[in-house]
């Protein structure tokens, strides 16, 4: 994928206050339950930054989106922008648009960690190579 068909911010910043305004409002216990997962995207390098891009966190390295997480009233999202290209052994990644995958985490459901931390990893990964192919 070219890097001008990547979904870029150019006003994501290391750590945006809406973000953490997100995560913090009382009574959104699904926001909870995709904080760690943001947390790891956060924690991928020294690269990323994050925004709220239509009200959910996004992170992005440098200004390319590769992530975010969703709260929603029965379950939350921890979705990748370029997803449809990750390998999914696990099989978590939900979704049939061109690009854009998700897992779903629902309470009372066990997720698999590993392959949710890969998943991660690996979307990361991919957009460092996707802009590093265009410099």
């Amino acid at each position: 994928m070219p890097v001008n068909t990547l979904l870029l911010f150019p006003g994501a910043v290391v750590r945006d206050p809406g973000v953490e305004a997100w995560f913090s409002l009382p009574d959104r216990e699904l926001r909870r339950m995709a904080q760690p997962w943001f947390e790891r995207m956060r924690g991928c390098g020294k690269d990323v930054r994050e925004l709220l891009h239509d009200g959910r966190p996004t992170a992005c390295v440098g200004d390319a989106a590769f992530g975010y997480v969703e709260a929603f009233t029965a379950h939350a999202n921890v979705g990748f922008f370029c997803g449809a290209a990750l390998d999914d052994p696990a099989g978590l990644l939900e979704g049939a648009a061109k690009r854009m995958r998700h897992v779903k985490l629902r309470w009372g459901q066990r997720v698999n960690e590993a392959a949710l931390g890969e998943l991660i990893a690996a979307a990361y990964r991919d957009i460092r190579l996707r802009l590093g192919s265009a410099e």
